[in-house]
């Protein structure tokens, strides 16, 4: 709807200050002469909305003028009672911020959004962490998102699984992430950008300097590619394997997400006894072996032949641990 979209004109100008036609075209997903439009329909209401002439010029609201209509929908007052976390927010040492926030803005509500507000809070819960997993312990994660958010410099010792297992590093932290009830630290230093779980950072200190981040810094799609990016470089290798009809339900629960897409690949022809022969991108030889143990005999590794024979090894030590039953040949 036009108002919908006036509105949300109006509170970018508000929040961010001069912005370009085509910056708010793009916002708004919609062409420059709608832009213009909805610039002099803002106008013609009484908004002080000016545009600045040359290279860096733009639109802008009248210094110090501000709406206060913020025009909260039925749906985007459910929405942000969905987006609090309790505990991830705890763990930043901002449990009490939210709590506080939260009545603030029951308060601010209209009577029926604050009922329906509180409904959908009584009703719905927002879980981030995976299944069969400890939290992770980090003691350092409130100092690092203070160091975050005031643009310090800091100075780790970090764990990590190679050689050497600790090392030290000075950062500038950039951001932080919550992926699966595991948090990760988004730092820049000698200019590359890295990631670091928070978990083993084993010591932390906050340095006196401040710090610039990069030119053009997305916090969101830095992670969402080095995401991407993660996944393919663990699952280098790949193996052929036969599934049971029953093997192919199981991949589902007991496999990485990697690997039981590609064992439940809807493009894999059943032969006549319902197997199906599927490639599944595997870390390496030991990590697939520890996976497909737990199919059991539901999964017949076909190649690559150091895996098969492994397995096969496998199989037969395990067979010698428990022979069969006095009642079975």
């Amino acid at each position: 709807m036009r108002a919908d979209r006036l509105l949300t004109l109006l509170l970018l100008l508000q929040n961010r200050g001069r912005l370009t036609a085509r910056q708010l075209a793009a916002e708004l997903g919609v062409s420059l002469r709608t832009v213009y439009r909805d610039i002099d329909a803002l106008s013609a209401a009484g908004v002080p909305v000016y545009a600045d002439r040359g290279p860096d010029g733009g639109y802008r609201l009248l210094d110090g003028w501000r709406t206060r209509l913020t025009g909260l929908t039925t749906g985007e007052a459910h929405t942000l009672f969905l987006t609090g976390m309790p505990g991830p927010a705890t763990e930043l040492g901002l449990g009490a911020d939210l709590a506080t926030a939260q009545l603030k803005l029951l308060a601010a509500l209209p009577p029926d959004l604050r009922t329906r507000a509180e409904r959908i809070r009584e009703r719905f819960h927002l879980d981030t962490r995976g299944w069969f997993h400890h939290p992770d312990h980090t003691p350092h994660l409130a100092t690092a998102a203070q160091a975050v958010w005031d643009r310090r410099r800091i100075h780790i010792r970090y764990q990590r699984w190679r050689h050497p297992h600790e090392v030290t590093r000075t950062l500038d932290p950039l951001g932080l992430v919550l992926k699966a009830g595991r948090w990760y630290l988004i730092a820049h230093a000698d200019d590359r950008t890295r990631t670091y779980r928070v978990a083993r950072i084993l010591d932390l200190t906050v340095l006196p300097d401040h710090f610039t981040p990069p030119d053009g810094f997305d916090l969101a799609a830095y992670w969402q590619d080095w995401a991407e990016r993660f996944e393919t470089d663990s699952y280098r290798d790949t193996a052929t394997v036969r599934l049971s009809p029953r093997g192919r339900e199981r991949a589902q629960h007991l496999l990485p997400p990697v690997m039981a897409r590609a064992a439940c690949d809807e493009t894999a022809t059943p032969d006549p006894d319902g197997w199906t022969t599927v490639t599944i991108p595997t870390e390496s030889i030991r990590h697939a072996i520890t996976e497909f143990l737990k199919l059991g005999a539901d999964v017949e590794v076909l190649d690559p032949p150091g895996l098969r024979r492994t397995l096969a090894a496998t199989a037969h030590a395990l067979a010698r641990l428990y022979p069969p039953p006095p009642d079975q040949p």
